[in-house]
């Protein structure tokens, strides 16, 4: 199956910045035997809408790590917002919630998540602890979420 890793900043954009976080979610994905394509933007919103569109018509499943925060450039959940055909609120909120308890700091994101067509987009925060945590958080459901944005018969499942 195939995710992608949209990152988001301006310092890895420009070569500034090594693009950890990035690295998290390509390793974390792939350990789980997704094929992971990787694209870096700078924080501008038409560019981030642009490259979630653009991933979204290739890959189930879209992660972005950075520009979730109160930072004036911190607009990766606007740019989603734009794109995405339905909203999924619990997997954002589950994710702040596991990041609230973790660090006062986890109050500050505003990550979102939803869908557009067949694909799951998920915006997570800009540090590799963060993206590790907040994968953690979504990889049990991730795999019936798929199921069910690719039309196929699933089971509820216990847990």
């Amino acid at each position: 199956m195939r995710a992608a890793v949209l990152t988001v900043s301006d310092g890895v954009a420009h070569g500034e910045r090594e693009d950890r976080s990035g690295d998290v979610l390509e390793e974390l994905l792939a350990a789980d035997g997704y094929d992971v394509a990787r694209v870096v933007v700078p924080d501008e919103r038409d560019a981030i809408a642009d490259a979630i569109a653009d991933l979204a018509g290739e890959a189930s499943l879209v992660l972005t790590t950075g520009g979730t925060g109160l930072g004036n450039r911190d607009v990766t959940p606007e740019a989603t917002m734009v794109v995405l055909d339905r909203p999924a609120p619990g997997i954002a909120e589950a994710i702040r919630a596991d990041s609230i308890a973790r660090t006062p700091h986890g109050l500050l994101s505003r990550g979102i998540a939803g869908v557009r067509g067949r694909t799951l987009v998920v915006n997570l925060p800009g540090s590799p602890g963060g993206c590790r945590d907040g994968y953690a958080v979504l990889r049990p459901a991730l795999e019936h979420a798929l199921e069910l944005l690719a039309g196929e018969p699933t089971a509820h499942r216990q847990t």
